[in-house]
């Protein structure tokens, strides 16, 4: 339920041909693109983002799908810096430790989040020694400068504040479990240090519900089970499955979203991140330097890091670095430093 590969080319849309400007509403559908992880993992994801049409949302640089499949999870200690990460399960529990002597069940209805700060390790273990059903999102949060060079955190959280969605028409109102940030003014007990919300949306089947929006934040709503349509053109609606994005740009009140059967997706949004990101295998930088020595201390075992509770010299390299400079992934309508 993290990123082990270096896979940096991100899937080209056939909407546009570079990163959208985040200038007003939007309807660009994104298909999400099978990433195998390989090795003792034997597992796949889906990955919707990062896109070369969309880097980010809001703060959120990296949303990963693994599942449904059956699998045995066997992640190593491995190092993350300038994020945190999000993971919000569906199917399955996963054993998770960290250098901050976290050892915690990961499952559903629960928020596990993760601040690397400066530094962090961790580990994923699925229960048992035999393949068992996974499903989950994989999330990360670009930290602001104000937080990202600080000390590292773990929390988990099992209650959730729940919003009721209005219907619109006929038929049932819907419901959002408000995971991250804040939604409809409810509020997620899990820390954020920049403006944001992350959260599953139900809508019972037949119905139509309004999902209430901030103006001057950026969304995107993603496919999770079932047939959504999402009201977000004037005069008409786009099919969201659970191998699609659909981002929405910013300047709106509120979006309709409706489905023939039970349908359920994950909304992300945010005011747009104060910078842009340097993002390579697990680290989010600003600079290209910054991920270089991150990951030397990384291979030099440094303590930066840390020790993964319960774990003894077992970890993943590094990846070799590519033979160019990183560089930023910058939004059109962002000043040039």
């Amino acid at each position: 339920m993290t990123r082990l590969d270096t896979d940096g080319a991100a899937g080209q849309s056939p909407e546009t041909e570079g990163p959208v400007a985040c200038d007003g509403p939007r309807s660009l559908l994104l298909e999400a693109r099978e990433v195998p992880l390989g090795g003792v993992r034997a597992m796949s994801v889906h990955r919707s983002l990062p896109q070369r049409a969309l880097p980010m949302v809001g703060a959120w640089c990296f949303l990963d799908r693994f599942g449904p499949q059956e699998a045995k999870m066997r992640v190593e200690p491995h190092p993350h810096i300038g994020l945190q990460t999000v993971t919000w399960p569906f199917v399955g529990d996963v054993r998770h430790r960290d250098a901050v002597g976290s050892d915690v069940l990961v499952r559903r209805g629960a928020l596990n989040l993760m601040t690397s700060g400066a530094g962090i390790s961790h580990s994923e273990y699925s229960v048992g020694d035999d393949p068992v059903p996974l499903d989950a999102l994989q999330l990360w949060v670009a930290l602001p400068e104000s937080r990202r060079h600080g000390a590292p955190a773990f929390e988990q959280h099992a209650e959730l504040p729940v919003v009721s969605l209005e219907a619109v028409g006929a038929g049932a109102g819907g419901e959002a479990t408000v995971v991250l940030g804040e939604l409809a003014g409810v509020v997620s007990p899990a820390t954020v240090h920049t403006p944001i919300v992350g959260a599953e949306v139900r809508i019972p089947a037949g119905s139509t519900v309004r999902i209430p929006l901030r103006p001057d934040w950026e969304y995107a709503v993603v496919g999770c089970f079932g047939e959504a349509h999402v009201a977000s053109e004037p005069t008409g609606s786009v099919a969201l499955d659970s191998t699609h994005l659909l981002y929405l740009g910013t300047s709106r009140d509120g979006v309709d979203v409706s489905s023939v059967t039970d349908a359920t997706v994950f909304l992300l949004g945010g005011e747009p991140f104060e910078a842009d990101i340097v993002m390579w295998w697990n680290f989010v930088g600003r600079t290209h330097d910054e991920i270089v020595e991150a990951r030397d201390e990384w291979e030099a075992a440094a303590a930066r890091f840390g020790r993964v509770v319960d774990h003894g010299d077992e970890r993943i390299p590094a990846p070799p670095l590519p033979g160019v400079r990183l560089t930023p992934r910058r939004r059109p309508d962002r000043p040039r430093d």
